[in-house]
């Protein structure tokens, strides 16, 4: 199972997300998510159990949590497709916007 943990400290490392999360089971990975430009931490990050039972008892007791000083957010992680949030095509003629 994918798990999305949030709100994490700067400073949080993929090995200190592993270790937060082997105390409920097998973690296959641990990645915080950086920015592509200036390698900073964005926040959040993403850890995969191959165990379901696991994965969730994982969730319920890292949610809300103090992970280096920060309550995390925890929850299984939603397909990309699932996030939602495009703007698809263009907006005919609204205010402010162009007319082709």
């Amino acid at each position: 199972m994918n798990i999305y943990v949030g709100n994490l400290a700067r400073e949080i490392t993929d090995d200190d997300l592993r270790q937060a999360f082997e105390a409920f089971g097998q973690v296959e990975t641990a990645t915080v998510i950086k920015d592509r430009f200036s390698g900073e931490s964005r926040g959040f990050g993403f850890v995969e159990m191959p165990s379901q039972d696991e994965a969730q008892t994982a969730i319920t007791e890292m949610n809300g949590k103090d992970l280096s000083g920060r309550t995390i957010n925890v929850n299984e992680a939603r397909p990309k497709s699932d996030r939602g949030g495009g703007r698809g095509g263009r907006g005919g003629g609204g205010r402010g916007g162009r007319r082709y």
